[in-house]
């Protein structure tokens, strides 16, 4: 091969380059990284991850790393086709006009439900979220889509935040969210009550966002057997990897958690 023999030996001693090593050694860390966000990131959150640990690197060179790995973000699932009628029995104006960034926790919240299919039958989930850090502060699942299941979803928001002041609460026109016991619990509680364009579910894109982000990264890779099974495995999703951990490109790259944590410290260095 016309290869020199000192060269060949020279070779056989590091057969890696300076630049291969290394990037074997960041692959380690991506591959980390990427398992801990349940197989879900893509490249951008994970150099925001490896930024966080120190690491120095650019995110195309993190981009060419997985994908000559093979790992990639989980994408793709779509709403369930349907047709959605009947009138509602209380509607409230759409005071939200999709102004989906507010500056401070406990101004806006969205709400809204989903169906998770099981062996035993769909599980119904209902959550609220604070528009200020996307946190999920309140859910309830059940296997009934009825007003007990958004009613517990709320009272587990207002339970964990106790605003002191006034609350938009804003959802979409569903039989659940229109009723007058779903009126009086808002009332009671000083949250104002905002709605949805009938059909528009571009007026509620932020939690139409959380429900496509939950199935597309955990549901949609499992098989629930039953209702039980899928209501461990959304907990955890909620609690343990969404609110703590997974960052958001609307929170500075920052997982909700985190987001509302350094919030109040600024205001407290104020």
């Amino acid at each position: 091969m016309s290869v020199h023999p000192s060269g060949y030996y020279a070779w056989k001693a590091s057969p890696h380059s300076p630049r291969a090593r290394e990037d074997q050694r960041l692959l380690e860390h991506i591959k980390q990284a990427w398992l801990e966000s349940g197989g879900v990131y893509g490249y951008r959150k994970v150099h925001d991850d490896l930024q966080a640990q120190g690491e120095r690197c650019g995110k195309h060179r993190v981009a060419r790393l997985m994908k000559q790995e093979g790992l990639r973000s989980q994408t793709g699932y779509h709403r369930r086709p349907g047709h959605y009628r009947g009138r509602p029995a209380v509607v409230a104006p759409n005071h939200l006009q999709r102004q989906f960034t507010v500056n401070e926790p406990n101004k806006a919240w969205v709400t809204d439900i989903t169906y998770i299919r099981t062996h035993e039958g769909w599980l119904y989930l209902a959550v609220v979220l604070d528009l200020f850090s996307r946190q999920v502060i309140g859910w309830s699942m059940q296997s009934r889509i009825d007003r007990e299941l958004v009613l517990n979803a709320l009272l587990m928001a207002v339970w964990r935040r106790q605003p002191k002041q006034e609350v938009l609460v804003h959802s979409d026109q569903g039989s659940q969210f229109s009723s007058y016991d779903w009126q009086d619990f808002l009332k009671a509680h000083r949250l104002v009550p905002s709605m949805s364009r009938r059909g528009n579910c571009h007026d509620n894109a932020v939690a139409e966002s959380f429900f496509q982000l939950l199935k597309r990264e955990r549901i949609k890779r499992k098989t629930y057997h039953d209702r039980e099974e899928a209501r461990r495995d959304i907990f955890d999703y909620i609690e343990m990897f969404y609110n703590p951990k997974r960052r958001h490109g609307s929170a500075n790259g920052l997982s909700p958690v985190e987001f509302e944590k350094q919030y109040f410290q600024r205001l407290k260095s104020v």
